[in-house]
């Protein structure tokens, strides 16, 4: 019954699956260039050799980690894009919809935030190009805007690359205060008062 086809895949699942969850417990307080293959299969109870099914390198396992996390934060975007209401309306939209995402993800969130501007070339290339994706997501969305009438292309880039540095410094500040044990209504209150006033900018902007 073991060498079922099936079953097999299923196991090869649960051990890809598990070699990832025990390098995010990892990651909790290190980056991914101080982490080790060995120490990763141990906390999976995986044998070394079982890691080379499933990746060729601990980058390409940094990257599986980059694409499972940008999955949550791409679905977080388009909730942001969606949001109605005025512009501080859709702000406290864009606000919850990150701290639901730290709260629901946070060893994703973790390990997006610190390896953005990490040491291993491999995994931060994988995080700039998923998200300039994300920010021409965005800047579609903005160039059909009524307020971005009449804006010159470089800027509605600018504008969407604006808008995901917001989104990981909020990230980032929601997990800070949970690490120092404070409740988030101050980076809350600071993440929306930003976005008023990167609006305002907007609204101004010459075209």
């Amino acid at each position: 019954m073991t060498s079922h086809p099936g079953f097999r895949e299923t196991q090869r699942r649960r051990t890809r699956r598990a070699l990832l969850d025990a390098a995010l417990a990892e990651l909790e307080e290190r980056s991914l260039g101080s982490l080790g293959l060995r120490e990763v299969t141990r906390a999976a109870g995986v044998a070394p050799t079982a890691f080379y099914r499933h990746f060729r390198s601990m980058d390409e396992l940094g990257t599986a980690l980059v694409e499972e996390a940008l999955e949550s934060l791409q679905e977080t975007v388009r909730g942001i894009l969606a949001a109605t209401g005025d512009a501080a309306q859709r702000g406290d939209a864009a606000v919850e919809l990150v701290a639901e995402l730290v709260r629901s993800r946070p060893a994703h969130v973790r390990f997006l935030v610190r390896e953005r501007h990490g040491g291993v070339p491999a995994v931060r290339e994988a995080i700039a190009g998923q998200l300039d994706v994300l920010a021409e997501e965005i800047g579609v969305a903005f160039a059909a805007d009524p307020v971005s009438a009449g804006w010159d292309a470089d800027d509605v880039t600018m504008l969407a690359r604006l808008q995901v540095d917001h989104m990981f410094m909020t990230a980032s500040a929601f997990l800070a205060a949970s690490l120092r044990g404070e409740d988030w209504s101050a980076a809350t209150d600071t993440a929306r008062a930003q976005l008023r006033l990167i609006h305002l900018g907007r609204v101004n902007w010459p075209t």
